[in-house]
Order: structure tokens, then sequence, then C-alpha cells
């Protein structure tokens, strides 16, 4: 039986009753659950389908299929996809824990993460009996490597991957016949750069997608967090693989909920004011940290990655003091940040920045 640690935010339990003592009250910004409501037109395409007597596709409804290659044509520069190219999956957390198990590595092969990355990409590797390894440059993979996950913008840093980094990373791989999977979900939360281009761009596949996957959620873009709404696309090869174990799984996403996430792939302006409210909360609690003396990066995506210059847990404990839950850095593999979300509510990162510049 595989030995898994204890899940990281069942340890912040201390430091979120010392935050709820303050006296007004916990604002808990160590978790990314949006909490906007979910767009009135999203609430309504999952009523209109509530007629679901059937069991619903593994693979995605022909609707669902159609709006995932329509979406990644015109909002993510991704022509030529068809249906045999994309996959409807259970919330986008399933597929990256379950995608080693799912390609058939086990034992004796290594699952490639991003050095401070998410704690998913590991327990995943680990739940097929594979190695996981962290590693940003490709110089670093080990021999047994046979996928390597991306994560751009990354959560919890916000970095984001280029058109020459990713080309970089594609070109390595194909060397040694390596699948790549790039965690994109916040691809629409570009904060200080331009873009988050998509391993599936053009300009860095040069119109060969083989071996790559782009895995994308509407969680947090479309607040559907609840629906488990999200995808995989690329390599058609690939995508059927995984969709034959999925069909003996049954693993498949409720049909209405698979009728909102095509409504919601074909609505740009939900997605647009959501990421001005963002844009918003960002702004005021940003220069509050740095006032209360962290050096914060948040180039894309719903995290402030922050510092003081002390241990991880000593900065969560001095937020805490101030009523503030963040997440140490050491859930991602860095013992010298926290992260800081930005998805609470308006008045509650107005407490926050309060607190922080008090």
């Amino acid at each position: 039986m595989v030995q898994l640690p204890e899940f990281p935010w069942d340890t912040l339990a201390g430091a979120k009753a010392r935050a709820a003592e303050h006296p007004g009250g916990l604002v808990d910004l160590s978790v990314g659950s949006p909490v906007d409501p979910t767009p009135a037109l999203l609430q309504e395409a999952l009523r209109e389908a509530t007629d679901a007597h059937g069991y619903p596709t593994n693979w995605g409804t022909p609707e669902a299929r159609r709006a995932i290659v329509a979406w990644f044509a015109r909002v993510r520069g991704v022509p030529g996809l068809d249906d045999a190219n994309v996959l409807v999956t259970v919330g986008s957390k399933e597929l990256v824990a379950g995608l080693p198990q799912q390609l058939g590595l086990g034992a004796g092969d290594a699952v490639v993460h991003p050095a401070v990355a998410y704690p998913t990409y590991d327990i995943g590797a680990r739940m097929a009996g594979a190695t996981p390894v962290r590693a940003d440059d490709p110089d670093d993979w080990p021999a047994e490597t046979r996928l390597v996950w991306l994560n751009s913008p990354s959560n919890p840093t916000g970095d984001v991957l280029g058109v020459d980094a990713l080309r970089r990373v594609v070109a390595a791989a194909r060397e040694r016949g390596i699948v790549v999977a790039s965690d994109e979900c916040y691809a629409l939360l570009p904060w200080e750069v331009d873009a988050a281009p998509s391993i599936l761009d053009p300009r860095v596949t040069d119109g060969d997608i083989g071996g790559l996957l782009a895995v994308y959620s509407l969680s947090k873009q479309s607040n559907l967090a609840g629906y488990r709404a999200a995808f995989v696309a690329g390599d058609a090869a690939v995508v059927q693989r995984v969709l034959a174990v999925r069909k003996h799984l049954g693993l498949m996403a409720p049909s209405p909920v698979q009728h909102a996430l095509a409504v919601a792939l074909g609505d740009d302006a939900h997605v647009d004011a959501q990421r001005e409210r963002y844009r918003a909360r960002r702004a005021l609690l940003l220069p509050a940290l740095e006032a209360r003396g962290f050096s914060v990066s948040s180039d894309a995506g719903l995290y402030l990655w922050a510092s003081d210059g002390t241990d991880a847990l000593a900065q969560v404990d001095r937020l805490a003091d101030l009523g503030i839950l963040a997440a140490p850095g050491t859930f991602y593999g860095d013992p010298t940040h926290v992260r800081v979300a930005i998805t609470a509510s308006d008045d509650d990162i107005a407490a926050a920045a309060a607190r922080l510049l008090g």
C-alpha cells in the first residue's frame, strides 16, 4: 500500500485556530476556492440540462467536445484540434492525480514536476508506484523519465513559461519519447505578462502536438469549482489511451455539468468580468503585503508568493497573529515563502489589507 503524507491543509488547524482568535475574525487566504457567484447563464445552463436520465459519456458529450475545440482555437491560439484530441474530466485535480496510472506508469518510471509545485503532481506519481522528481531544467530529468508536468502559470509562484522555454521542454521530451502534460488552469489570469502560451501553441509545437497534453479547468475563471468542470486536450493517441482506461474506471462528468461547460466556453464576457474582480483584489492586497515587509511575486494566477526572509511556518504564524491564514511554502517544496490567495471576498481582502497596513 502506498504511504501518503498527511493532507497538507489539515496541518494548518493550529494556525487557523490562532487566526480565528483575532478580534476581527479569521480571513482565510490559504486556499484558492472561488467565493463569487457562479454566473447566471451557467446556473441556467445547468438547470436546462437536468433531464439527464442516461449515463454520461466518459469522453464528453459531442457538444462539450465541440466547445473545447472551438475554445482552444479562439482563445488559446490552437487551431486544428478535433474530437479525438479532447476529453472532459471530473475537475482537473483527478486528472493530475490519475494521469500517471492512466498512462500505465509504475515502478522504475520517473514523473518530473516543477521544483516548487502543487503537491498533487507528487502524489499522482506515488499512487502509480512511480518516482516523483522535482526538476525545472530538462538537463536534470533522470533517464527513467516517462512523464513531465509543467504548470504555467504556476501554482503557487505565478511564474509563466514563455514560448522559448516551452519549446526547449518539447524538444527535450521528443528526443526521449516523454509525454509532457501542461497544467494551464490559470492561463487567462495574467497580470505582469502579456499572456501565458499553451504547450499546444503552434509557436511551441511547429504544428506537431505529438506527446503533448494541456490540462484545463473552469473552476477559477468561471466560478465553477463546485461543478468539477475541466478537460484535457492534445495528442490524440495519448488522449484516446487515457480515455480507454477511464472507461473502465467509470470516470465521467455529469451530463448537466458538461452542458454548462460548453456554455461557459462559448462566453468570454463572464471570464473577463471575473478577471477584473481578481485584478482589483490583487491590487489591494499585494502592496499591503509589501508594506508589511514581504517581497511578493505574482506574474499570473490567483496567488501572491510572498516572503519576509524568515521560515515559512514562522511567516504563517506572523500572519495568523493578524487573523490572516496563509499556506506555507513547505506545502509546495519551498520553506522560505507563503502562498496568499486573492480568491477571498472583497470585504475579506479589504480587511486583510487593513490589518497588514495597521
